[in-house]
């Protein structure tokens, strides 16, 4: 008891509580000095207008050779346009068809079937063909830059760490925010667009590369150098072909993330191509049109992510008489029946080019009377959920309780009485976590509790910074808590502070929906495998998704406004959410069910208190996946009125401020790292609970 009592009392736990009393003094002190409680703007440093300094000095000394780079890619994607196009639709479809029956057997050829149909019948061949070049073009640059990047990392152990923190920020830097340097390197035009999608597909070839070559075994790298194999044989004879599987899936990755690329890289391609169809029926609200185009996009996805998925991936059907066939044969099949198809074009231009150039036999009218007589009908329905969201969870986060809960909204005000209950509810829970030994509990009860009351956009700048630099200190130790704090420097001194704080409660609100409508979804299908099997299909289409096509359905219901960027990044966030929670619950072990049945736990509360608790682990990592899901798509929202960095980024483009973009980029990749890495240390102390608390 004595021990317990001095663990109440130790340096320690003083430390922890001192915590939120320094919170709470800043909170005071910020009504008297508003500068605790805004960051001046004289304080802030010309972030933006020094990057621009240096570009401009920059660029016009590189302009020579990326004009030189330009004409030869140009030279390049314009004859593959033009041989795709060319060549009659129903060439092209037989031979996808027919290497979708290699990689995938029946299942897959019927899929190519009915999207290669749609595609030609709702009047989008020669767009899809547009793409589809770029996406050719980009991809094997992509797998190149990957490729060396990866074995650079390997083979110079010293290099590796920054060459990881490279691959974080190229995955997690805004798209939008290279597009400015780019569109000054390449000018307006297809070129940058390629270009921008080959950098934004790099990290998961460079990835998978240095995956597969870290992860060759030992004793395979023992063998060759008992041959006496020198190292460059022992990497083209060992490590290399012993990677090969994880260079495959780095291929199929690649392949993915440069389809998903095409609709942002259109703004700045001026391309007749299906990215360009998507934007221009959302500039003039032609939502059949977006919707329609964007449905073309997602189908290529799905068919290119299991032809790639079979062929280089490994992930073919297990049974049918056509797995003994080789992979080249078939390709070489397929372009005999292309080079049949050039053939035909010349004996019957007229004919051909009438099938290629069909206008599709799909009314785009009749989409959008669906869609608007849908939100008249049900437009009350939307209304109130949009109302619900906005009002109890949007706004208390933003504004906090003290000045989001109003008897208009929620029958009552923050009166002093109730004020006053509510810090006691709070300091009630604090001492119930202090009592059971657990400081750090206690200081965040109270730390949070002072944070939903003021708000985000409201609560003092160094209480945010102490509070980021004491949850980084506990996860992770002194480095990180140093990384954090320096992160959130950045923010304030580039004068990006209240954008960074609006992206926060965005992301905050979107992970919290995902969590409850996904986690409620992936509850119930770790016990019902019909719906395990129903939603399965559903993920798949919204994680090939390009992330634009998410902005179609939550204009067609809410309009404009910072409600449909919060849902188009809901629906954008919400599979990890769904799959890392069925994936964890189906995982614990049977046994242990069997046992919480037999004490009399009734299957709900086997649920809830056995399974959740020991999924922790994978449901912690499911909500690092969704944070960083949210946090991806927040530029693409800011082009349907999000009021966030994603805005910054969306202004500089339209700007031509490069600096702007880049350093709202830098931001927006600080914070997805400091989130990344809290969210999977704090993973790791629950699957190792033994750690103090």
């Amino acid at each position: 008891m004595k021990s317990h009592i001095a663990n109440l009392f130790s340096p320690a736990a003083i430390r922890a509580l001192a915590v939120p009393g320094a919170i709470l003094l800043c909170v005071v002190a910020g009504a008297k000095w508003n500068w605790i409680a805004q960051f001046p703007d004289d304080w802030t440093l010309p972030v933006a207008a020094g990057i621009n300094v240096i570009l401009n000095s920059i660029i016009p000394n590189i302009l020579p050779l990326t004009s030189t780079v330009s004409h030869a890619l140009g030279t390049m994607l314009g004859s593959l346009v033009a041989t795709l196009q060319f060549l009659p639709w129903p060439a092209v479809v037989l031979a996808v068809m027919l290497i979708g029956f290699k990689a995938g057997g029946l299942r897959l050829l019927a899929l190519c079937l009915c999207a290669l149909s749609y595609i030609v019948l709702a009047g989008f061949w020669r767009q899809s063909m547009a793409t589809l070049s770029l996406v050719i073009l980009a991809v094997p640059i992509s797998v190149l830059g990957g490729f060396l990047l990866g074995l650079g990392a390997f083979l110079l152990p010293w290099v590796r760490r920054p060459i990881e923190l490279l691959f974080d920020f190229m995955q997690t830097f805004p798209a939008f925010a290279y597009l400015i340097p780019l569109l000054l390197l390449f000018g307006f035009g297809p070129i940058a667009g390629l270009v921008a999608t080959a950098i934004y597909a790099i990290p998961p070839m460079a990835r998978c590369m240095l995956s597969g070559l870290t992860q060759v075994p030992r004793e395979l790298v023992e063998v060759g150098d008992m041959t006496g194999c020198t190292p460059l044989q022992r990497l083209l004879w060992v490590e290399l072909p012993s990677a090969k599987p994880m260079m495959m899936i780095g291929i199929n990755q690649t392949t993915m993330a440069a389809l998903s690329m095409v609709i942002t890289a259109s703004i700045i391609g001026g391309f007749d191509d299906i990215g360009w169809a998507v934007l221009s029926g959302l500039r003039q609200a032609d939502l059949g049109k977006s919707l329609l185009s964007g449905l073309v996009i997602v189908l290529i996805s799905i068919i290119t992510d299991r032809i790639t998925a079979g062929i280089f991936a490994g992930r073919r059907a297990q049974n049918g008489w056509h797995m003994r066939w080789g992979t080249a044969p078939v390709l070489l099949a397929a372009a005999a029946i292309l080079g049949m198809g050039a053939l035909s074009r010349w004996a019957a231009p007229d004919l051909v080019q009438g099938l290629n150039e069909t206008r599709g036999v799909i009314d785009l009218s009749v989409v959008n009377s669906a869609v608007l007589g849908f939100v008249g009908r049900y437009g009350h329905i939307l209304d109130a959920l949009k109302s619900g969201i906005l009002y109890y969870l949007v706004l208390p986060l933003r504004l906090g309780l003290s000045g989001a809960v109003l008897p208009t909204t929620w029958g009552f005000a923050m009166t002093p009485p109730v004020t006053a209950f509510y810090a006691a509810v709070a300091l009630l829970l604090a001492i119930r976590q202090w009592a059971k030994g657990n400081p750090g509990g206690a200081a965040g009860t109270l730390s949070l509790a002072i944070l939903l009351f003021i708000g985000l956009v409201g609560f003092p700048w160094p209480a945010a910074i102490l509070l980021v630099m004491w949850c980084a200190l506990r996860v992770s130790g002194p480095k990180f808590a140093f990384f954090a704090g320096a992160s959130l420097g950045f923010a304030l001194l580039s004068g990006l502070w209240i954008p960074f704080v609006k992206s926060l409660y965005l992301v905050g609100v979107s992970v919290a929906l995902c969590a409850l409508v996904g986690g409620l979804l992936g509850m119930l299908a770790a016990h019902n495998s019909w719906l395990s099997a129903g939603l399965r299909p559903i993920n798949d289409a919204l994680q090939t998704m390009p992330q634009f096509v998410f902005l179609i359905p939550a204009l067609m219901f809410f309009k404009v406004g910072e409600f449909a960027g919060l849902i188009a990044i809901s629906l954008y966030a919400i599979v990890p959410a769904i799959r890392y929670t069925e994936a964890g619950l189906r995982a614990v072990p049977a046994t242990i069910l069997e046992t919480a049945r037999q004490l009399g736990c009734t299957p709900a509360q086997s649920n809830l208190l056995v399974q959740v608790p020991l999924a922790r682990p994978a449901l912690l990592l499911g909500l690092n996946q969704t944070v960083m899901a949210a946090i991806t798509m927040l530029p693409i929202a800011a082009t349907v009125g999000t009021a966030e960095l994603g805005q910054q980024i969306y202004i500089s483009l339209g700007k031509a401020d490069a600096g702007l973009g880049i350093t709202a980029g830098i931001v927006f990749c600080l914070t997805a790292i400091n989130l990344d890495r809290m969210l999977r240390a704090a993973a790791e102390r629950c699957a190792t609970p033994d750690q103090d608390k």
